[in-house]
């Protein structure tokens, strides 16, 4: 008869503590990051289909030290306030430009400066932007360089295009320029230098950039808490050099440690 009580008594004390270790799990803070997936080398898909990049490599490090739980969720980049405002994502963490979008959300500080380039391939004849006067451009939709070609001081370049041709990702755009249909891809300095890689004969990047920006990591407009405590860590990790060591992990993957913003 002990014996059997004791053997209750055990297992109520084993479902209790499975509960309480459950609920604990459920009532950890969680960041969840969203990402293109295909944004060398801010996001992407490993060697191994892991998730990688230099931006997913900083959040998990700031939800280490603020204790919390993190989860990356690759998003169509075109749908990304969409996913924002639904609450699928917690923040856009990937390459994402600040300048000319500083009240659409709430923003961390700035931690990379970035450029807007042209990549056309060596054998092209195409050596400043002017040399781009009826070519085909491709841009990434709803992307950073997209923004900076319909701006307003990008209006006379725009023009002397034939076309611009915005598709889903820059492994696609690549592939077009690879295969000549288009002329030059728009794109972000790291992710060209990546998709440039060892083809450095292939390739040119124009000396000319197209424009300057920042990037820093957006919030829902208004959610003021997650950002502060994100963003406090963040400047933990410029002051004391763990931003620098994490982004020399991604060097060979095109990014530039000379554009960082460390202070």
């Amino acid at each position: 008869m002990f014996k059997k009580i004791s053997a209750i008594i055990l297992a109520v004390i084993m479902v209790a503590v499975c509960f309480a270790g459950c609920g604990a799990k459920s009532d950890a803070k969680k960041l969840i990051v969203g990402f293109d997936a295909e944004f060398p080398p801010y996001g992407f898909i490993a060697e191994d289909g892991s998730y990688d990049g230099f931006d997913l490599a900083c959040a998990k490090e700031v939800c280490d030290r603020l204790g919390w739980e993190y989860e990356a969720v690759a998003i169509d980049w075109d749908a990304k306030d969409s996913e924002l405002a639904s609450g699928n994502i917690t923040c856009i963490w990937n390459g994402f430009t600040y300048t000319g979008r500083e009240d659409q959300y709430t923003w961390s500080d700035p931690y990379v400066d970035n450029s807007i380039v042209v990549v056309v391939k060596a054998d092209s004849g195409i050596k400043t932007l002017a040399d781009l006067a009826g070519k085909t451009v491709m841009v990434q939709a709803a992307s950073s360089a997209a923004d900076a070609i319909n701006g307003e001081d990008s209006a006379e370049l725009k023009a002397s295009f034939k076309e611009i041709v915005e598709l889903k990702d820059y492994n696609t755009g690549f592939m077009e320029l690879n295969q000549n249909t288009v002329d030059a891809v728009l794109v972000d300095i790291g992710v060209a230098n990546y998709q440039i890689g060892d083809k450095a004969d292939e390739y040119v990047i124009l000396d000319e950039a197209v424009s300057a920006e920042q990037y820093a990591v957006g919030f829902l407009l208004g959610n003021t808490e997650d950002r502060d405590a994100v963003n406090n860590v963040l400047n933990e990790m410029k002051a004391d050099g763990t931003m620098a060591t994490i982004a020399e992990k991604y060097v060979d993957a095109g990014l530039v440690i000379d554009n960082l913003i460390l202070d």
